[in-house]
C-alpha cells in the first residue's frame, strides 16, 4: 500500500568527515527539502575518519534542533561500516522510509522531493542515476568506471539499472532491514551496487541526479574490492542463492 508522506517518519542517512562548517549547511539544506512528513530525523555518522571540527559543530545543532541525531560510531572501519550504522540507527528509530545522502554537495538537496514524489506511488525503492541526471566536475575515469561497472553488473547479476554505483537513494523500512539482514559485505564504495542488487526483484524507479564529485580518485582498494564482490554475487546468481 503506498504511503502518503504526512504519515510516514522519515530518516536521512548521511556519513559525514571533515566538511568544516559545510557539514551544517547542508544538513539545514536537506531538511528544508524534507517538509510534510510526520516526522523527521537527520542521522549524521561520524567516525575516526573526521579529524576537523565538523563533529564538534554537527553536535552544536544537536543542541538546536531536535531533528538532528549526531551518531558517534569509532567502531566504523570502512565506508560501508558508516552507511550500515546509519542504516540501523533510521530503522530502530522506527522511521518508514530512509533515504540516504553523501555530505559534502556532490548530492545536490534540492533534488531530494522526487524521491518523494516517486515513493508515494507504492514503490519499494527510489534509485538516483547519474546517467539519468549529469555529472559534474567529474573525471574521465570515474565516468568510466562507473559506466562500465553498471554494465558489468547489470550483465553478471541479472540487474536492470542505468546506474549501478550510484548512492542518492530512498528505501522503505521493509525493503532496507531485508537489505541489512542478508548482510553487506563490501568494504568500499561497491556496497551500493550490493544494495541494489539485492533490490533487483523490487519494485523501483530511478530518478536523474546530479552528481559532483568531491574526489576523483579510485584507490586499487576500491576496485579491487569491487571485483571481489561482483565475482561473489555473481556465483551466488549462478547457485540460485540471491
Amino acid at each position: 500500500m503506498a504511503l502518503l508522506r504526512n504519515t510516514v517518519a522519515l530518516g536521512i542517512v548521511c556519513p559525514m568527515a571533515n566538511e568544516g562548517n559545510e557539514a551544517v549547511v547542508f544538513c539545514q539544506d536537506v531538511l528544508k527539502q524534507c517538509c510534510g512528513f510526520k516526522k523527521v530525523r537527520f542521522f549524521a555518522v561520524f567516525d575516526h575518519a573526521n579529524r576537523d571540527s565538523s563533529l564538534d559543530l554537527m553536535r552544536e545543532l544537536e543542541r538546536c534542533d531536535p531533528r538532528l541525531r549526531v551518531v558517534w560510531a569509532p567502531e566504523n572501519r570502512s565506508v560501508a561500516d558508516a552507511y550500515v550504522r546509519g542504516y540501523k540507527e533510521a530503522l530502530a528509530a522506527g522511521c518508514n522510509w530512509i533515504l540516504e545522502i553523501d555530505a559534502g554537495f556532490s548530492h545536490q538537496p534540492n533534488e531530494i522531493p522526487q524521491f518523494f514524489d516517486a515513493m508515494e506511488q507504492g514503490v519499494d525503492c527510489v534509485f538516483g542515476s547519474r546517467s539519468l541526471g549529469r555529472f559534474r566536475e567529474s573525471s574521465i575515469m570515474r565516468r568510466f568506471v562507473s559506466g562500465g561497472g553498471t554494465i558489468l553488473a547489470n550483465l553478471l547479476l541479472g540487474t536492470r539499472q542505468t546506474d549501478m554505483t550510484s548512492g542518492f537513494e530512498l528505501f522503505s523500512s521493509e525493503t532496507l532491514s531485508m537489505v541489512t539482514s542478508r548482510g553487506i559485505q563490501s568494504r568500499a564504495h561497491f556496497f551500493q551496487t550490493e544494495i541494489k542488487t539485492y533490490c533487483r526483484n523490487l519494485r523501483f524507479v530511478e530518478v536523474p541526479i546530479t552528481y559532483r564529485a568531491a574526489n576523483p580518485s579510485l584507490s586499487w582498494f576500491v576496485l579491487s574490492d569491487a571485483f571481489k564482490q561482483l565475482w561473489r554475487l555473481f556465483l551466488l546468481r549462478l547457485r540460485g542463492q540471491l
